[in-house]
């Protein structure tokens, strides 16, 4: 290895350590922080933000790039070219973005997130309004500091997801609605209406118990890992030290189990970063859509199926006997893979969800584009809820203030959770073929056969390729709508009386 290259892979390393010390700070602030400590937190992290991008716009890693981009091509490997490319792609970034304003958006998402947890426990989204924008004009600021050229929410787009824009989220999404909304229609015309809400008195502790024995079957490396309980389910930390949160309601016992094994997919593809790598580009994943599409296909494609359910249902039924006592097994599955219409997109079925989705994409590209005010967002919110789902939120606990991303500025990451179904449902085709035996490996209680594929599919490759090339390389095609439908179609319309 070159010698500058092995230079700035430690300057990279030095750089990671202070992000993930960043990374424990958030965590705590979400899971165990007092509640009247949010003001010293949000000093800290503003502090600490200022030192790593510091770090990083340090002038010695430009130096060591231009020495590295000046030598042959021909001098690296792919993989070595990875680590230039997109170090050098993020440095001349980061060098246009004053610290004092890096550190100023990081003490705002801190505040933000406070303020949504208040405005969301008082069911009034007028708490939030002042921060919303704040964040919003920040967020902005930024898209212009770095390439006025381009609008800004196409540059948020793309730093979620490296090479895509709103355009062509917009088209994919317009091809998806053509196909999933008369499916949906269907579906929620059939006669047959399993409802998750039958499922009631699930002991709080039990639900964790099996949450945890679910992750940990599935992959999960607790000696590298935790499991806690948060407001809204998220996934932080590096491959040496994933923490996982979920939620849990006694009356709602799918929503947390769904939510532990999503923040699972989360974590299985970061612990399946080689340690070597730690702190560069082949230790990060490529984008949010490929990263929701191992959460999603694990949550989904796996954790809904038959075959998973063969293997946890005799164990499910031991640890709650009373609550399932009068639920057959066809009709527990059903409930399962209920289909109904839900205000609350974490709650939702996977053939609606991406409707929540479709409404939130609509609704950031309006904020950018400056035709909805943020404080006009909870009508505009209900009005497109009522367009897309027939559904008007009851409050804004359940509307406008149900999702936790613009707390923290994360504007452009709701289009990767339909991204990532459309992906995982193109992994899943490719899974399938490429071993037959997966589902009866599922039902003995055995996930590596599919772990280890998107292990040497997936995981292996960092950011070696931009989301469309790694789909186009794993699945011989860029991201398509039609395997998510088939899917869809395969899955529920045998559940829901159709063909």
């Amino acid at each position: 290895m070159h010698l500058s290259l092995e230079k700035l892979i430690q300057r990279l390393k030095h750089v990671a350590q202070l992000d993930n010390i960043l990374n424990i700070l958030h965590w705590d602030e979400k899971v165990n922080l007092p509640p009247n400590s949010a003001t010293g937190r949000a000093e800290q992290i503003k502090a600490l933000t200022e030192i790593a991008h510091r770090e990083f716009t340090d002038p010695t890693i430009g130096e060591l790039l231009e020495e590295l981009n000046a030598l042959p091509d021909e001098s690296f490997s792919l993989p070595e070219k990875t680590i230039i490319r997109e170090t050098r792609r993020d440095y001349l970034r980061a060098i246009k973005l004053p610290a004092t304003f890096v550190a100023e958006k990081k003490t705002a998402e801190s505040i933000g997130y406070h303020a949504w947890v208040k405005a969301r426990e008082s069911n009034d989204f007028s708490l939030f309004v002042p921060i919303l924008e704040e964040l919003l004009d920040l967020s902005k600021q930024e898209a212009a500091f770095v390439d006025p050229r381009i609008q800004a929410y196409d540059y948020h787009i793309d730093l979620h997801d490296q090479g895509l824009d709103a355009k062509i989220i917009q088209q994919l999404f317009i091809e998806l609605k053509k196909d999933l909304l008369p499916l949906v229609k269907t579906i929620l015309a059939s006669s047959h209406k399993p409802r998750a809400s039958i499922l009631k008195n699930f002991p709080i502790e039990t639900q964790k118990s099996f949450a945890l024995l679910v992750a940990q079957k599935l992959g999960f490396d607790f000696s590298q890992g935790r499991l806690d309980v948060s407001v809204h389910p998220f996934c932080s930390g590096h491959s040496g030290d994933r923490r996982i949160t979920t939620r849990f309601n006694e009356n709602v016992p799918l929503d947390s189990l769904f939510s532990t094994i999503h923040e699972v997919g989360h974590a299985l593809y970061e612990q399946g970063f080689a340690p070597e790598n730690y702190g560069t580009p082949l230790g990060q994943a490529v984008g949010m859509a490929v990263h929701e599409s191992q959460s999603r296909l694990w949550e989904n494609q796996v954790g809904r199926s038959r075959a998973f359910w063969k293997f946890f249902e005799p164990l499910y039924r031991q640890q709650f006997p009373n609550a399932l006592s009068s639920i057959d097994s066809e009709a527990f599955y059903k409930v399962i893979n209920a289909v109904e219409l839900n205000p609350i997109r974490v709650d939702s079925d996977e053939v609606t969800y991406n409707l929540h989705i479709i409404l939130r994409f609509g609704l950031e590209k309006e904020l950018f584009e400056g035709t909805v005010a943020v404080k006009d967002l909870r009508e505009a919110w209900n009005q497109k809820s009522k367009e897309l789902l027939q559904l008007t939120p009851k409050n804004d606990k359940e509307g406008v203030l149900q999702d936790i991303h613009w707390s923290g500025a994360a504007f452009g990451y709701f289009p990767s959770y339909t991204l990532g179904n459309m992906i995982a449902a193109q992994l899943w085709e490719v899974a399938k073929k490429t071993i037959p035996s997966l589902e009866t490996s599922f039902e003995k209680g055995d996930f590596t056969p599919l772990l280890n594929w998107l292990r040497e599919s997936i995981h292996q490759f960092g950011k070696q390729y931009r989301t469309q090339g790694l789909v186009q390389k794993v699945t011989g095609s860029s991201i398509s709508t039609k395997p998510l439908i088939n899917y869809l179609k395969e899955r529920y319309l045998p559940l829901y009386g159709g063909k």
